[in-house]
Formats: structure tokens, C-alpha cells, sequence
């Protein structure tokens, strides 16, 4: 399958011993819209721009209607970032402040200042099973990439390297951003391992290798040298929300029968809006009152 180089996409690859796993994406399409959507300050761009090709690199793990959802709460003024992704390439994601911005820090943004630099980590997994599958662990940089690597490898037992890279013009729109995740499979050899390794920790920034025009592909050439490549897959990654009045509706069931109660007595109905799009739904006194069996 043949991409433009303007369309978003990602390429997912094992090499042919089965010992490691590369996923590489460019999202800058996907990025864009959803900065836009929530004007967002440079500073947040980049932050949640990194946090949605995590969300697409991680979504190609996924199998049929299986979905991820990604939480970084920090202690700096963005508050947190969350970020949805679907096996089907769909993402969406929001920020807590998107007005929040800091002055660059050693000529870079400061995203690690204004995620804070103490916070957690969040990996909620909908597998398809009775329960989420959640898994938490500490920010270990607020870089977000650094952050995904430490989770997979500390929370799954999965080595793993993950690079993420947005990038600004000079009107700070978005221009470029991408992402990749390499994985040591259980069976792994590790001199190969370690040349790729090696290879990472040398390698160009992300964001330098996307602009020079590098696809997916050419990035994952790059990571793995001369190691033999399958390809699995390559497929489109685009911002898509999955909200609907009946998810919406049936989210309000937390709030428990007597909050609902108190809110139909008080008010003509409720209007709620999704986070992740701006898209508002008003739900009528009845449908609330029967979101819960009559009490007999």
C-alpha cells in the first residue's frame, strides 16, 4: 500500500526471526486537527501532539473493536493529557489547560515543565473482557516518549524505546509530527538487541527525520539496519471521536440514581459536552429518569 507523503499513516514490521517488533507512524494531519480543535498554546501542541502518536503507535497493538486510553496527570499548569485510540488507526485526545504555555527551556519547549515533573501514568486497556485491563506507573521524565517507554517496560515487562517528535513552524502550526515504538520480543537475540539499541540512542530526533521527508518505513529501515523486515501491516491513522448520545447517556450512570434525581428535579434536563470533540448533547428529563430502573 502506497502513501502520500501529506497522509497520515503508520507501518507496523517484526523482523524475520521474530525476536523484535518496530511500529512508526507520522501523524502531522491527525496532530493538527486536534490542536486546532482545541486551540491549544505551542507548548501544549507539542505536548499533546507527542501523547497522540503514543496513542496511534499503541493502537496498533490492538486487535478488532479493542481500545486504549492514555492519562498523564502532571503537577505543571497543563493539569493532565488524555488521549483515545482504537485498533481501526482511529485517535482522539484533549489536554486539562490548552491555553498553558511556558518560555522555551535550553531552546526547546518546555513540556516536561508544563506537564510538571511529578505526576502518573495511566494505561487503561478495554480488551474486550469483563473488566479494563489498568496499569500505572510514575512519570519518569514528562517527556511523554521516555514516559510510554518506562510503562511498557516497568508495567508489561516489554523492553521497549519510543520516539516522539512534533514540529512547529514558524507560525507554530503543526508541520511535522511522528512517532515509533521498538519492542524486545520474549525470545529476543541479544546481540541483535543491542545493536538496535545502539542505534536509537545515536539516532537523528524524531522530529529531524520526519522533516527531511522520512516515512514510517524509512524510519524503521533506519532502526533496524540490516536486519530482515516483514511488513504485518501499513494502514491510514486519522483524529475520529467515538461519542454518541447512548455513550454519552449511559457515562452519566456513575453519577449514581439520586444525583440524576436531584438534577431532573432541578433542571429541564442536561446538556453535556464530549471532551475530546466539543460536541454537545442535551438529554431530556425522561431518558435520565430511565437510565435506572423504577425502585418498586
Amino acid at each position: 500500500m502506497s502513501h502520500s507523503p501529506e497522509q497520515d499513516h503508520l507501518i507496523r514490521v517484526v523482523t524475520r526471526d521474530g525476536n523484535l517488533r518496530g511500529i512508526a507512524c507520522t501523524c502531522r494531519n491527525l496532530v493538527s486537527a486536534v490542536c486546532r480543535l482545541h486551540q491549544t498554546s505551542p507548548t501544549a501542541a507539542v505536548a499533546l501532539g507527542r501523547a497522540l502518536a503514543g496513542g496511534a503507535l499503541m493502537g496498533a497493538l490492538l486487535k478488532g473493536s479493542q481500545r486504549v486510553a492514555l492519562k498523564f496527570e502532571g503537577n505543571g499548569p497543563l493539569g493532565k493529557i488524555l488521549v483515545e485510540a482504537e485498533a481501526d488507526g482511529t485517535v482522539s485526545g484533549y489536554v486539562g489547560n490548552p491555553r498553558a504555555d511556558l518560555p522555551p527551556r535550553d531552546g526547546h519547549f518546555d513540556v516536561e515543565g508544563l506537564l510538571g515533573r511529578a505526576g502518573l501514568l495511566t494505561v487503561t486497556k478495554d480488551l474486550g473482557l469483563r473488566e479494563p485491563y489498568s496499569g500505572t506507573v510514575q512519570l519518569v521524565s514528562s517527556t511523554v516518549a521516555k514516559d510510554l517507554a518506562y510503562y511498557f517496560t516497568d508495567s508489561e515487562q516489554i523492553p521497549s524505546a519510543v520516539g516522539l517528535g512534533v514540529l512547529l513552524n514558524q507560525s507554530l502550526e503543526v508541520s511535522a509530527a511522528g512517532g515509533f515504538l521498538v519492542q524486545s520480543l520474549p525470545r529476543a537475540d541479544e546481540s541483535a538487541e543491542d545493536r538496535v539499541i545502539e542505534t536509537i540512542s545515536s539516532m537523528p530526533p524524531t522530529t529531524e527525520m520526519i522533516r527531511e521527508g522520512k516515512t514510517p518505513e524509512d524510519i524503521l529501515r533506519y532502526i533496524f539496519g540490516d536486519l530482515p523486515l516483514e511488513v504485518l501491516e501499513e494502514r491510514p491513522v486519522f483524529f475520529k471521536c467515538h461519542c454518541s448520545r447512548d455513550r454519552m447517556l449511559q457515562a452519566l450512570k456513575v453519577l449514581g440514581r439520586e444525583e440524576i434525581e436531584s438534577i431532573v428535579e432541578e433542571q429541564d434536563g442536561l446538556e453535556l459536552r464530549c471532551d475530546f470533540c466539543g460536541t454537545k448533547y442535551r438529554f431530556r428529563p425522561d431518558e435520565l429518569e430511565g437510565l435506572f430502573e423504577p425502585v418498586h
